[in-house]
């Protein structure tokens, strides 16, 4: 084996840090060069506001100002502020007339400018400019809600999924994620739900989906809800605690394992007798209780045979029963699906689930 010398290693550093800091010195120099354009607009426009006051209203001030909040970072956003109001200031003062209209504009303009401020002042802790900010949020998102993707399976299954949270936005507090295990013939999913709802436990969500998506994959099936549960140890959170149902299923022979934690069990529809098995396994609450041993049901889907994952949110209600939730579910599903099984995931979220919680539901069918 070979080891790099002492003198590779701080060439090596030393090239990495050369890098990182030609890589923050160009970004910083971008954002400069953007910030001294939008100052010249807005130089421009206050001499326009002087020269022309008739002609040109005070308000055009705030389209700099605006392009700045969505532009610019927190470093240099403050400067441009506070350029802005000098600028808005000078205008004010070669006004021919002040009356009420340019006294009731002027106040407005400078209110809005200490909004843009102490936002920036906001966005500080995380560093970059809003639009930029929101786009890294949106690219969090989509990368890790990547993981609900159901792998390619053969022709004899389809599974299908479907995602509602309580605000109608795309963070929401229940999540699905799907693996299939290379060199294995298996399927691995989880529905988990997490505390609180929609946008509330939608941070949480991100974090938790991208830890378990990770570890789907990669653990035994017995092991995940297991170590799913030292996670949320780990992290320590005031409101932590999450429920979930995973299933692993054997692409080949079709036999299955459900555990869950906390969470509503899993439904297994025989194609043969046309009736609906609840599946009942047992498992405490994610977060809540250390080493903690999650039961098993076994059984084995045939050709035509369905299994349905799903959160609260599909079958709980005010001041009524779980168990009654899941009778008046198990008997609308008959009328929903009967004769096709074409995108009833979909067809199950909006018929079955309330409006005032987030809902997730995996179909899992084998085909004839």
């Amino acid at each position: 084996m070979t080891t790099a010398s002492p003198a590779s290693r701080r060439a090596r550093t030393s090239a990495s840090r050369r890098r990182l800091w030609l890589g923050v010195r160009r970004a910083v120099t971008v954002e400069y060069r953007l910030a001294f354009a939008l100052a010249a607009v807005a130089g421009l426009l206050t001499l326009a506001v002087a020269m022309y006051p008739m002609q040109v209203p005070l308000s055009v001030l705030m389209l700099p100002l605006l392009l700045g909040s969505l532009m610019l970072g927190p470093r240099a956003l403050p400067w441009f502020v506070v350029f802005v109001m000098v600028m808005l200031t000078v205008a004010v003062a070669n006004q021919d007339k002040i009356d009420w209209r340019v006294a009731v504009s002027t106040v407005v303009l400078f209110l809005m400018g200490f909004v843009v401020l102490v936002t920036s002042f906001q966005r500080s802790s995380l560093g970059v400019a809003g639009a930029r900010g929101e786009s890294m949020l949106v690219d969090l998102r989509d990368r890790i809600l990547t993981q609900a993707r159901i792998p390619d399976l053969p022709d004899n299954w389809s599974v299908q999924s479907a995602l509602y949270s309580a605000g109608g936005t795309p963070f929401a507090g229940d999540f699905v994620v799907a693996s299939r295990p290379l060199s294995s013939t298996r399927l691995e999913v989880t529905v988990v739900d997490v505390s609180g709802k929609g946008e509330d436990a939608g941070t949480r969500a991100l974090l938790l989906s991208g830890a378990f998506g990770g570890l789907i994959g990669a653990m035994r099936p017995e092991k995940f809800l297991p170590a799913a549960n030292d996670y949320l140890f780990l992290q320590d959170w005031d409101e932590g605690f999450a429920t979930a149902v995973h299933i692993s299923l054997d692409l080949v022979t079709g036999a299955f394992e459900v555990r869950t934690a906390g969470h509503p069990p899993a439904v297994h529809r025989q194609a043969g007798s046309g009736r609906w098995q609840v599946l009942r396994s047992e498992g405490p609450i994610l977060g809540l209780i250390e080493d903690a041993d999650f039961s098993s049901v076994t059984g084995r889907l045939g050709p035509g045979d369905a299994v349905l994952l799903y959160t609260d949110g599909m079958v709980e209600e005010p001041r009524r029963d779980i168990d009654l939730g899941i009778d008046r579910m198990l008997g609308e599903m008959e009328s929903l699906l009967r004769g096709t099984w074409d995108d009833a995931a979909n067809r199950l979220a909006v018929s079955l689930g309330t409006r005032d919680d987030d809902r997730a539901i995996v179909v899992v069918h084998r085909r004839w």
